[in-house]
């Protein structure tokens, strides 16, 4: 009896495999094929798109919303993010990235019409590009080793973060004014820009879509300051805070 159930075993190898002890290691070929690497990552790269919240809370802000038909919110615009991430351990990413934004408003006066009786109208452009490092930390484990040459990433990867960099900025009206002097409407362009220090924070989570991609969606609060001069004097520091919301692929490798 043992050697013909030893031939029936040796005769069909879906009975051998069956037998196979608990104990024994798991096949690559067992497991779905979305669901494992050969190795825990060790970097990804991504885009995102979003949306560019600014604050809009400083005193210029305010002399414009006043005088032109501008309101608080006509600055948020569409944001373009590009990130490459380092994994420095099992939970702790250093991530370095590139962000474009910028919106154009156009107005007029609110309470002035040139001498045909025509609005008096003009272009205000924000534009903040920004240049940023950030420490990442996963509030959970990226992912789990099954033998040695399998890894499964968690599906589901929440995170925090904070870091610094700085914004390229620019300020810019340009169009038809009033000179409070004598009231008379020119033609003009105003502009100011530099390159300030901010700092920011950020989370979000990434959602394993297949194997090495991951969707990921990301809420980030940007602090930031541009002084003012030439073309804006007498203003306090422009501020350039504001929120980011954004959502797109991550390539882990």
């Amino acid at each position: 009896m043992a050697a013909l159930l030893g031939m029936l075993v040796a005769a069909h190898p879906a009975v051998a495999h069956a037998q196979v002890s608990p104990g024994a290691p798991i096949l690559s070929q067992d497991l779905p094929e979305a669901d494992f690497l050969f190795g825990p990552p060790r970097g990804a790269i991504g885009l995102r798109g979003g949306l560019f919240l600014p604050s809009e809370s400083s005193d210029l802000f305010d002399f414009v919303r006043r005088q032109l038909t501008i309101d608080k919110g006509d600055f948020r615009g569409a944001a373009f993010a590009a990130d490459v991430a380092i994994t420095l351990s099992p939970r702790l990413d250093i991530v370095g990235g590139v962000e474009l934004a910028s919106k154009a408003v156009a107005s007029e006066y609110r309470d002035f019409v040139d001498d045909e009786l025509l609005p008096i109208q003009q272009q205000s452009l924000l534009r903040q590009n920004a240049i940023t490092g950030s420490l990442k930390l996963l509030l959970l484990p990226r992912g789990r080793s099954v033998g040695r040459f399998v890894w499964i990433p968690a599906r589901v990867q929440p995170f925090v973060g904070a870091g610094g960099g700085v914004v390229f900025w620019k300020f810019e009206q340009s169009g038809d004014f009033v000179d409070f002097q004598d009231f008379g409407v020119f033609t003009d362009t105003f502009s100011a820009d530099g390159v300030s220090p901010s700092a920011h924070v950020l989370g979000g989570v990434d959602i394993q879509v297949y194997k090495r991609l991951m969707f990921t969606l990301e809420g980030r609060y940007l602090w930031a300051h541009g002084t003012l001069g030439g073309d804006f004097i007498d203003f306090d520091p422009l501020d350039l805070s504001g929120f980011r919301v954004s959502a797109g692929i991550n390539l882990v490798f």
